[in-house]
């Protein structure tokens, strides 16, 4: 049985989640693999919306085991938050697991971020603040704290007291902010701890196991290919690995252990937070998509920057990924268009680029070259095989696939659970 990775194609918000409970009944396991409560996903499920922000979205299946890897770095107020709210509403998360070297978001973590941005003043990257990016630059830096050191007071004492060394010359000179004590930090983190205790294991060796086992393993990927910090915009980008190849890294599972890797891609385009975005919109259409596709981030609420379908893009995606399969989400949202354009090229001063240029100046100032396709009218919320979609909405759906550099195997045509149509199996 597979180990199945996914991965958003553009700049996140794509719909991850949805295609994670698709596969819910024969999936065993759910792992994220990067990222914190910087992003979320948001899940319905019969009359019931879920917006999750730090846990895999698994969890909202019965029987589903749930891992946070170790590449997540984890906010605990945030973990133990979400966790009560689901209890509060019935649901049972007592196969959560998480990984003892996943690092942690300290108060000063959050600190910092919500300083460094602003001092950025104009060059402010967009970061939500809650600490992500400083967690990160910790870990690399080799003073971050991980989950395991809250296990030994002595430990996480020293390490909070090396850690705060530094960024307390930071806060107060520099940022003209309070220093921070250790005491206070190290008391927040061990207030967690009996409540953290049973939930930690080793989680590479469980999921090795499982796959050794026969089970089908869904590695989960936070945020998107163009905000990989490798891949994407940078420095517009996040701090984590969002890319397939960090669902080994960040879950301790070899890459020969994974079968498909699918990725998820809208009907349109959507980006939040500062960087370029060549088929961005500003116009009254812009708004149309906005309102009409509900464009307001899951963790944030910031409203989505939106543009039309980069073809460029998901090539791009498909080629860094190896993505297999597409999941086209909210392809409904665009019913009531004249006409649907997608940006088949970019015009960089003159010259026309197929492919995303490689040059971050010269994607900055591409604009789209603009196909235009026959839009429908007619309601698809209901349709459940592809022939059930007007043929407008057919050949949309088969220009992108032939753009995109792989097969569309399921599409999303509304908000609900069963609102897909599905080409491909995922998992068969």
């Amino acid at each position: 049985m597979p180990g199945i990775v996914i991965v958003g194609v553009q700049w996140g918000d794509e719909g991850k989640g949805k295609a994670t409970d698709l596969l819910g009944d024969r999936t065993d396991w759910v792992v994220k693999f990067n990222g914190g409560n910087n992003a979320g996903h948001t899940v319905v499920i019969g009359d019931e919306k879920y917006a999750l922000h730090l846990l895999p979205s698994g969890i909202l299946s019965p029987g589903v085991h749930a891992v946070i890897g170790n590449g997540v770095v984890v906010d605990l107020e945030v973990l133990f938050y979400e966790l009560e709210a689901l209890k509060a509403r019935g649901l049972d998360t007592s196969r959560l697991r998480i990984s003892a070297n996943a690092h942690v978001i300290t108060q000063y973590h959050r600190t910092l971020d919500k300083v460094t941005e602003r001092f950025l003043g104009k060059r402010m990257i967009g970061t939500t603040g809650r600490g992500i990016g400083p967690t990160y630059a910790d870990k690399i830096n080799r003073v971050g704290i991980r989950v395991q050191d809250l296990f030994d007071e002595n430990i996480l004492r020293q390490k909070v007291e090396g850690a705060l060394d530094q960024k307390n010359h930071l806060l107060v000179k520099v940022f003209n902010r309070r220093a921070i004590t250790v005491d206070e930090v190290v008391e927040d983190l061990l207030s967690y701890v009996e409540r953290l205790r049973p939930l930690v294991a080793d989680t590479g060796l469980l999921l090795n196991d499982a796959l050794d086992a026969g089970q089908v393993v869904v590695f989960e990927g936070g945020q998107a290919t163009m905000l990989d910090v490798d891949h994407g915009t940078y420095p517009f980008v996040t701090s984590s690995s969002a890319t397939a190849g960090g669902a080994s890294t960040g879950s301790g599972v070899g890459p020969n252990r994974l079968d498909r890797i699918v990725g998820i891609v809208k009907a349109y385009t959507t980006r939040v937070g500062s960087g370029p975005f060549p088929t961005e919109l500003f116009d009254e259409q812009g708004e149309w998509l906005r309102t009409r596709g509900f464009e307001f981030g899951t963790t944030t609420g910031r409203p989505r920057r939106v543009g039309w379908y980069d073809a460029p893009v998901t090539r791009y995606a498909t080629r860094i990924n190896g993505i297999t399969d597409l999941v086209l989400t909210k392809l409904d949202i665009l019913t009531g268009l004249e006409q649907i354009p997608v940006c088949v090229a970019y015009d960089v001063d003159g010259e026309r680029f197929d492919e995303v240029p490689v040059n971050q100046s010269d994607f900055h100032h591409a604009t789209p070259i603009l196909e235009y396709f026959p839009g429908w009218s007619q309601d698809i919320s209901g349709a459940r095989t592809f022939e059930d979609l007007p043929l407008e909405a057919q050949d949309y759906v088969l220009a992108l696939e032939a753009m995109s550099g792989t097969r569309i195997s399921v599409i999303g045509v509304g908000p609900a659970r069963d609102a897909v149509i599905v080409r491909h199996d995922l998992v068969d």
